[in-house]
């Protein structure tokens, strides 16, 4: 492996750590706690009409003093084929139908935004940018010691990768599949949890308003113009709620008022 890519994933690994240094959700819970995106500065937020549904609208958000104010109109989005459920971020636990592994949900909550990739070499982003190539996999089996990550089988050996069904060339791997063309990691069980979801990321649709396994899936537009309005030093955040949790949770969690 050459020194400039080893420089790079040291860095981009890194960054995930640093976004991974949560307290655990059930930590935030008590009353009168500061949120832990107390500091953000940049939000997105992500709306399905309810639990079920597959697709959604997204929405950006810049704080100014105490106030949010919205960037952009709303354009649409699609989560997994399942809907969603409450995943592990930086929120409190909360009732309701919570994520699991291969459940077809993309997770509910308040997230911290990872590293962006792509196919290519290099992208234009703020973000920490990690090239990928046909060794690199993102690890879904359970039961793996790598649950969860985005592993190198060159470095990890061929056996670690195993079973998984995330490689992160699709273009390569699944005949042509540009969904991971672009896209970011979406901070989702942080702490790597056995069988609580995995591989959550912000990528492509392969095709408009086709559903995903759990990610949230957009237009490459869309796609385009997160990547280059995020700013790491804006400690940006990504929300998914259904509306009624929304509504319910909005006041108390420092949120955004959704234009109607």
């Amino acid at each position: 492996m050459s020194l400039r890519r080893t420089i790079r994933r040291f860095a981009v690994a890194l960054h995930c750590a640093l976004a991974a240094c949560l307290l655990p959700p059930a930590a935030h819970a008590a009353a009168g706690d500061r949120l832990p995106w107390a500091d953000a500065r940049q939000m997105i937020v992500v709306i399905p009409t309810g639990w079920d549904e597959d697709h959604a609208s997204l929405h950006r958000f810049e704080r100014d003093g105490d106030d949010w104010l919205a960037v952009g109109r709303p354009v649409p989005v699609t989560l997994g084929r399942a809907g969603s459920a409450w995943g592990i971020g930086l929120h409190p636990q909360q009732p309701g139908p919570q994520k699991r592994e291969g459940d077809g949900r993309s997770p509910a909550g308040v997230f911290a935004i990872g590293t962006a990739f792509g196919y290519g070499k290099d992208e234009v982003t703020a973000l920490p940018y990690q090239a990928m190539d046909a060794d690199d996999w993102c690890i879904d089996v359970p039961e793996s010691p790598h649950y969860n990550r985005i592993v190198d089988s060159r470095e990890v050996g061929k056996d670690a990768i195993e079973g998984s069904t995330e490689p992160m060339r699709r273009d390569l791997h699944a005949n042509g599949d540009p969904r991971y063309r672009l896209g970011f990691v979406i901070a989702h069980n942080p702490n790597n949890r056995a069988g609580a979801g995995s591989c959550i990321f912000a990528h492509l649709w392969k095709a408009p308003g086709e559903a995903t396994a759990g990610c949230t899936a957009m237009a490459p537009e869309t796609m385009r113009a997160l990547l280059d309005w995020l700013r790491p030093n804006r400690d940006p955040v990504i929300v998914l709620l259904p509306e009624p949790e929304y509504a319910r949770l909005r006041e108390a969690w420092h949120l955004p008022v959704l234009a109607r």
